[in-house]
């Protein structure tokens, strides 16, 4: 941790090389695709999912797009865009989409670092931690609605509850 905490007193500290030594650090598989991006592979409780991050410095936004495969049939689309609504009324960071051409599902989000703020590792972790959780949160719901034949209603039901507090 000593050389990750060295590296990061550097006042011209790049993004994507703070998620650099975050994914080294974790272990998880990564791709320093250009100087502004990266991708990764994060292993969650239902899935891996594809992580991009990457840096606009004309923006002065960081972006984290976390996407999984998703093929639903085209009789349950309408049921999964009325479940994708309902589901991002329940998150405050980011938000998930679906790309149909790719046969994706998509979280999003950008954080804006204007004016030369940095991210640091433990803001950069959060963001990463947040996404995936989120997927992991709502992975059930997805199912059941895509191929469970469940209401979107009914799958809300199954989505992880947020814990708060201290147990």
């Amino acid at each position: 941790m000593a050389l990750f905490e060295n590296h990061m007193l550097g006042d011209d500290l790049h993004p994507i090389d703070v998620v650099e030594s975050l994914a080294s650090e974790n272990a998880w598989d990564f791709d320093r695709l250009t100087e502004d991006q990266i991708a990764m592979q994060v292993e969650g409780q239902w899935r891996s999912y594809a992580l991009t991050l990457s840096w606009s410095a004309q923006d002065e936004v960081l972006r984290l797009i976390v996407t999984f495969e998703m093929d639903p049939p085209a009789a349950r689309m309408d049921a999964l865009h009325d479940l994708l609504n309902r589901v991002n009324d329940q998150v405050w960071t980011g938000a998930f989409t679906y790309w149909r051409d790719q046969r994706l599902m998509v979280w999003r989000y950008g954080l804006v670092l204007n004016g030369g703020q940095i991210a640091g590792p433990e803001q950069v972790d959060r963001m990463i931690g947040s996404a995936i959780m989120a997927a992991e949160r709502f992975y059930p719901a997805f199912q059941l609605t895509c191929w469970g034949d469940e209401a979107p209603e009914a799958a809300m039901q199954v989505a992880i509850a947020e814990a708060y507090g201290r147990a």
